[in-house]
């Protein structure tokens, strides 16, 4: 596992510490409220078997522990519930701040992230991997506290009915984490195979569904379809085999808890019919078994949420570790925005999208402020790519480029481009009235202007 994307997440909970001790108090109490009944009823037990032996009942302890049952149940519910509605407000408190930074780094990304990967993926990453994410850790903390609680609880209750029994009962325990440790070895890289091939097919989905027309225009449906069959067929692949692992679990448990179950009752029965223990106490120790083995169970569970918790983790977190553009320029040296008059420089300028691939080898141009320049050429000549340059969407890797002489470095990219006027070749509009569309680059625009 990614314990570096734990450590992360475990900072972002870090943040809310109040409801989180909450929670672990919540979760504590109400687990050890819990423990303490099978005692009860085997104090119960105990004193029925007492009294059908001797021809008479003990009414007065009887109905004080059947009284004492009813109130561990009742407060070790109300703490259960706060527990539940604890972790939630939890969880949708981190998840809320964790959307909240994925969509700051969206705007403060570098321009060639967009460039490089496909928008169905980058959704994907914020959707259905911090979906995931919230799921597994609403569930996985509570789990994880109250199945460590239990055990604890537990074991210390059995040690004082009989250590004897007890340590029949630990044998258990050595094989149970061997064999989900073995399980976790392998599903974890499938896990996380599912994660990155569901951005995959989103992003594919997404890419056709808006390059629909070009698609049916060039008769290309046959070969999108197989391109999306192939990356659902390796989707199911490791979807399958990462639930399939996981679901192992479960039955490997209970056959090994059933396993120590057994041998308890077979020794608890022995110690019983000898008078070492009470039945009422065996009673107890054999649900203090179930009760320990459940915990083991629900661990092994825990470990599968944990596994695609770290992968969806992972891949949000390596989204937020993206370099992100230097949005202010050097203070020594940084130029006024009121200073540019619409002169422009290209000073031998080079750039390509990446070190092997020049665009632009070799550009010299100077615009005088009014002068009305247009650039004309083929489908990948560099024309928009000037644009990108002149904007900061990239910078040049020679060359400079400056207006009237201030190179563009020395501008703070937003004061920059406020200087700018860009109408995109693909238009997109968003949600609202065309006129809205029209004055987004300044929303306290005349209707005049």
């Amino acid at each position: 596992m990614n314990w570096n994307a734990f450590k992360r997440l475990f900072h972002y909970l870090g943040r809310y510490k109040l409801r989180l001790i909450l929670v672990m108090i919540a979760a504590v109490l109400s687990t050890l409220f819990t423990v303490l009944t099978p005692a009860v009823t085997g104090g119960i037990t105990s004193e029925l078997y007492d009294g059908v032996a001797s021809g008479s009942f003990d009414w007065e302890t009887i109905v004080w522990l059947l009284v004492t049952l009813i109130a561990l149940y009742l407060v070790a519910q109300l703490f259960a519930i706060l527990q539940s509605f604890s972790m939630t407000k939890l969880t949708a408190c981190v998840m809320e701040t964790l959307r909240g930074d994925i969509d700051r780094k969206m705007h403060h990304l570098k321009l060639d992230y967009y460039d490089s990967h496909t928008q169905g993926e980058i959704l994907s990453t914020i959707t259905n991997d911090v979906d995931t994410l919230g799921q597994s850790l609403n569930q996985s903390i509570t789990q994880l506290i109250t199945s460590v609680t239990t055990m604890i609880g537990v074991l210390v209750m059995m040690l004082s009915i009989s250590p004897r029994m007890t340590l029949i009962a630990l044998l258990i325990l050595p094989v149970s984490l061997a064999l989900v440790l073995v399980v976790v070895k392998f599903s974890q890289k499938y896990f996380k195979a599912q994660q990155a091939t569901l951005g995959v097919v989103n992003g594919q989905v997404e890419e056709i569904y808006a390059g629909h027309n070009v698609v049916k225009a060039f008769n290309r449906e046959a070969v999108v379809l197989a391109d999306f069959n192939a990356a659902n067929d390796k989707l199911y692949e490791s979807a399958w085999k990462s639930q399939f692992l996981s679901g192992l679990m479960m039955p490997i448990m209970n056959f090994v808890g059933n396993l120590g179950y057994v041998a308890v009752a077979i020794v608890g029965s022995i110690f019983a019919a000898n008078g070492v223990i009470t039945i009422g106490d065996i009673q107890a120790f054999i649900q203090y078994v179930k009760n320990f083995t459940q915990p083991i169970q629900q661990l092994s569970q825990v470990s599968n949420m944990l596994q695609s918790m770290a992968a969806a983790a992972e891949r949000v977190f390596e989204f937020l570790n993206e370099p992100e553009e230097e949005q202010l320029a050097d203070p020594a040296r940084r130029a006024d925005p009121a200073d540019i008059d619409g002169q422009v420089t290209f000073d031998h300028v080079r750039f390509g999208y990446t070190p092997d691939k020049t665009v632009i080898h070799d550009f010299s141009c100077t615009v005088q402020p009014g002068q009305k320049v247009a650039i004309v050429g083929p489908t990948g000549a560099g024309k928009t790519t000037m644009v990108k340059l002149l904007m900061r969407f990239y910078d040049v890797d020679a060359g400079s480029i400056t207006l009237n002489g201030h190179n563009v470095r020395d501008f703070d990219r937003s004061a920059l481009r406020e200087g700018f006027g860009m109408v995109l070749q693909d238009t997109w509009l968003f949600k609202g009235t065309i006129m809205e569309n029209i004055r987004y680059g300044r929303l306290d625009a005349t209707d005049e202007e």
